[in-house]
């Protein structure tokens, strides 16, 4: 039965990203393959997948806010010019510190909520989830570079 809504959450996925415009496409299609990828790990009922994927969904969009907020900034300051002053350099570290705060509060939040959607085996088991995934997708992503070099 779970593997019957994993193969219809794949689907429903491919059918929604055939859908969409080019721009974006990628990002859609691995975002789509997360889907699936964790639904399946997970073991995720429907039941549970309803509950859980607004509230990670959530959690994304906080995150990815916080990283174009606070870090990217600065990764952007810093490729440009190396050689910043000590204040500008300092007043970076303050921005990080803050930075990394809000996304540890995003991380308790996610986990909190999770509890109401998820057994507590099935939150632990996120991270190995999502660590699994990356690794698979910097694999992939390896390999298609590879290939574009010969």
């Amino acid at each position: 039965m779970k593997q019957i809504i994993t193969l219809l959450l794949i689907f429903t996925g491919l059918l929604s990203l055939a859908q969409l415009p080019q721009d974006g496409k990628m990002r859609d299609k691995i975002k789509a393959q997360k889907v699936a990828f964790i639904t399946e790990k997970l073991e995720l009922s429907t039941d549970e997948a309803q509950k859980f994927w607004p509230i990670y969904n959530q959690f994304e969009e906080s995150s990815n806010k916080i990283k174009s907020d606070y870090f990217r900034p600065i990764m952007r300051k810093m490729r440009r010019n190396q050689d910043v002053s000590d204040s500008e350099a300092s007043s970076f570290l303050e921005q990080m510190i803050e930075g990394e705060n809000k996304m540890h509060q995003a991380k308790q939040k996610l986990l909190k909520d999770l509890k109401s959607a998820i057994p507590a085996k099935k939150i632990i088991r996120l991270k190995v989830v999502e660590d699994q995934f990356n690794r698979q997708l910097l694999e992939r992503l390896k390999k298609l570079r590879g290939k574009r070099k010969d």
